[in-house]
């Protein structure tokens, strides 16, 4: 027998805006995928995607994307127009976490994610969504209003980040609100010393625990060709790693 070598070339770098970034769902769902939905601040709705603010700077859209894009799912993320409802968007993506359930995707394989502005939108979809196996990831939210919100209940898995200098806290006595709706509860705060615009660029403080929090409630369903090994080489000048799949055919 005569062993062959093929390679097939995904052609997809691991540190360019990927194409599993979308402002909305995709046209096929891949049931074994994690699927993220990202939230944006209120600064960011309207035409502009890197906004300045007075005090915190520019708020980096497409970096976040950009490094959310790294993690092993599908982002969908998008560019809300300005003055948005908060409510409305929620049951949009209500909608959208629904259609993912349809086509079989484990709701441990959502998760919503969610920042300031985002993340109210974020706490009401929880508030909509009527499975307690979703994940909800809170970043700098639960303002004294939200925590006031009383038809805001939260429900699945939630976690929170928040950062000491900032005005916005703790999500504790939105979680006790719930009840028994929580599925699970974790918070961190960080200190950055960057106010709210912490979370206005993907610094490793937050974006570290986001992506190891996810991994641990996600069930990731891998995929792979029967006899055949994932291979990473790095193109010498970009320094950009690629992935191939080697095939083994067996003749």
């Amino acid at each position: 027998m005569k062993l062959a070598i093929l390679l097939i070339f995904t052609l997809y770098s691991v540190n360019a805006l990927a194409s599993n970034v979308f402002d909305e769902l995709p046209a096929s769902i891949n049931s074994n995928a994690r699927y993220v939905f990202y939230s944006h601040g209120f600064i960011v709705e309207g035409d502009n995607p890197t906004p300045q603010h007075p005090t915190w700077g520019t708020y980096d859209f497409p970096a976040i994307l950009e490094t959310l894009s790294e993690l092993d799912a599908i982002i969908i993320a998008e560019h809300r127009a300005k003055n948005t409802d908060p409510f409305e968007h929620a049951k949009k993506l209500q909608h959208q976490v629904e259609h993912l359930i349809e086509k079989g995707v484990p709701a441990t394989n959502i998760s919503l994610v969610g920042f300031s502005r985002g993340g109210f939108i974020t706490a009401i979809a929880s508030s909509y969504i009527t499975n307690n196996d979703i994940n909800y990831l809170i970043l700098a939210a639960c303002t004294s209003s939200l925590a006031t919100q009383s038809d805001v209940i939260l429900q699945g898995n939630i976690y929170s980040i928040y950062e000491t200098s900032d005005t916005v806290g703790s999500c504790e006595k939105v979680v006790q609100r719930s009840g028994d709706k929580v599925t699970s509860f974790e918070e961190i705060s960080i200190s950055t010393g960057l106010e709210h615009g912490a979370f206005y660029r993907p610094i490793k403080a937050w974006v570290e625990p986001l992506n190891n929090w996810l991994e641990q409630k996600s069930e990731k369903v891998a995929y792979s060709i029967p006899r055949s090994e994932l291979v990473e080489l790095q193109e010498p000048i970009s320094k950009r790693i690629y992935r191939f799949e080697k095939l083994w055919l067996i003749r």
